[in-house]
């Protein structure tokens, strides 16, 4: 590719405790400076220890990983840099506030040493953050708590942001409200992003990048549309239902579907959308990752 900067080489083996026992985690794959990259796949696959590898947070059998030409780790040349020395954001599912910080303190704490605090007022200005600054933990929403913590991790200006399913536990409407804050973020801050999620939706809108992995290895990687739109029909679920709704998510449509008194949100190209209506009596079929809408009657 004609311009092409790796910002990430990561290669990495450890093993994983999974419920269905001793596994190897065994990746390898670069990444692009200022692209966002999700890790998505089955509870145990290795998505958060990938994060956790990359911010030096756990022991690894063999391992490098190098981010905008510095090694943070390399075995072979037993070269280890701790944590404090990579520059890395790191938002986690708990938020990981500091329960006696108010909101501009938190950020405070995380600028480095000697740098400009203007970035601290910008990034309260941008999460819309400026009338909570003085507050604590306790006294936020779940929401405006996720909104410190991307605040926090990006106070440094990391050269890698590590986003560990940060909207896992946020309702449909803040979750799309916190998904702008971080593409504002990470376009205006030039970030290098990796994001875990299992939320389609969220994967098409957010990543540039996906790597699928099923028990340490990366079963697929790729654009999300050349991950999950090209997988083969399975027969282990099908079921008809109306659609009720179809809106419009940044480069895709999310089809809500109502199937035997329950509403199934599907994601459709616009070359499927295209053909879809409300009121259209269709049929779910699944794939190994997402369900796929086919047209009946």
């Amino acid at each position: 590719m004609t311009g092409y900067r790796s910002s990430v080489q990561c290669r990495a083996t450890k093993l994983l405790h999974t419920a269905e026992g001793l596994q190897t985690l065994d990746i390898s794959f670069n990444l692009e400076k200022g692209r966002i990259l999700t890790l998505y796949g089955p509870s145990g696959a290795g998505k958060t220890t990938i994060l956790r590898m990359l911010a030096g947070l756990t022991d690894v059998r063999s391992a490098h990983i190098e981010v905008e030409g510095e090694t943070w780790q390399n075995t072979e040349q037993k070269i280890n840099r701790p944590t404090r020395h990579r520059s890395v954001g790191f938002v986690f599912q708990d938020f990981a506030l500091f329960p006696h910080l108010t909101v501009r303190e938190q950020l405070e704490f995380a600028l480095p040493k000697g740098d400009d605090k203007k970035i601290i007022a910008e990034l309260l200005s941008m999460m819309e953050l400026e009338e909570l600054q003085g507050r604590r933990p306790t006294l936020l929403s779940g929401g405006q708590q996720q909104r410190v913590a991307l605040a926090r991790a990006i106070a440094r200006r990391p050269a890698l942001l590590l986003l560990d399913e940060p909207l896992s536990a946020l309702d449909d409407e803040m979750r799309f409200r916190l998904q702008d804050y971080i593409l504002t973020a990470h376009r205006h801050y030039h970030l290098t992003t990796i994001l875990v999620s299992h939320y389609l939706p969220e994967i098409f809108r957010l990543s540039d990048e996906v790597i699928c992995l099923e028990k340490g290895k990366i079963r697929k990687q790729g654009p999300p549309a050349g991950v999950f739109l090209e997988e083969k029909i399975s027969s282990k679920f099908r079921t008809t239902g109306e659609i009720i709704d179809i809106v419009p998510a940044d480069i895709v449509f999310i089809v809500h579907i109502l199937a035997a008194n329950t509403i199934v949100k599907v994601v459709a190209t616009t070359t499927e959308a295209k053909d879809l209506h409300i009121g259209q009596k269709v049929m779910i079929a699944s794939k190994a990752f997402n369900p796929i809408i086919l047209p009946i009657g």
